[in-house]
């Protein structure tokens, strides 16, 4: 598990150099994660302990909404003055969202 790890944490390693050498606009463990893609796609295959790494930490995913919650608990001022924005925001990026998505479908349905 502790190798499994190890990798994950590499290709996030990876991703947030390529992401400061390059000055991409996208967060470096995003770009980490595409490499792991690429790779597992090239290897044909995701090997047994990344697997069951990646399946633990899945479970254990909620874990990580805490720091989030926290965040917003310590900005609710700030929430309550700015909530029209966030709300023309939220609505907004949820529309696209299920446009794109329904724009997808339609197109990978007629394939």
């Amino acid at each position: 598990m502790l190798g499994a790890i190890t990798v994950l944490l590499v290709y996030q390693l990876v991703g947030e150099v390529f992401v400061q050498l390059t000055g991409l606009p996208v967060p470096g463990p995003v770009v980490g994660m595409l490499l792991l893609f690429i790779t597992l796609i090239a290897r044909k295959g995701v090997p047994e302990t990344l697997r069951g790494t990646a399946q633990q930490l899945l479970s254990h995913l909620s874990l990580l909404f805490v720091p989030a919650g926290v965040g917003v608990m310590l900005h609710f001022g700030r929430l309550g003055q700015e909530w029209l924005a966030l709300a023309v925001a939220l609505v907004a990026s949820t529309v696209l969202t299920i446009v794109v998505t329904a724009l997808v479908m339609r197109l990978l349905q007629r394939r």
